[in-house]
């Protein structure tokens, strides 16, 4: 059987688009872009027990309080110097890359900053941030408790 060169050209350029589009498929399903939720949203996953992590400083979650059931684990220190490293490995106690977790801050830049940093870089595929942060949760009433001591 004789293959006109047209048809070669047609075969291999549909063999193209269909691996590209297998391999976007792929990628797409690695990273996921990050779940912004507000307090609603936030009541709800923790009615689902996903896990809560607070990024926040000692003398926020002090000031403030803590959501109660929260990890506290400190991204950010005083001066804006951070151990990712250490961080990264504490929160592989709480939580897997590919299960879903919420982060939260004061108002929502330092987590969606982390936010970011583990779901574009790191491969973390179920990143949900607090758009507003604690800021928001407390102004609306919500409960908080006192941090344990550590």
């Amino acid at each position: 059987m004789l293959f006109r060169p047209n048809c070669v050209k047609t075969i291999i350029l549909k063999t193209k688009i269909a691996l590209l589009a297998s391999l976007l498929l792929c990628v797409s399903n690695v990273f996921a872009d990050v779940v912004e939720v507000d307090n609603a949203a936030l009541k709800s996953l923790i009615e689902q027990g996903v896990p809560v992590v607070d990024v926040r400083r000692d003398d926020e979650w002090q000031k403030n309080g803590v959501i109660e059931g929260a990890h506290l684990l400190t991204f950010f220190d005083e001066r804006g110097r951070y151990d990712a490293k250490k961080w990264l490995q504490d929160l592989e106690k709480i939580t897997a890359s590919n299960q879903p977790f919420v982060l939260i801050c004061e108002h929502g830049v330092r987590s969606k900053t982390i936010s970011n940093l583990l779901d574009k870089r790191l491969g973390y595929t179920q990143v949900h941030n607090v758009t507003d942060g604690m800021h928001s949760w407390v102004k609306a009433g919500e409960p908080v408790v006192k941090p344990e001591a550590k």
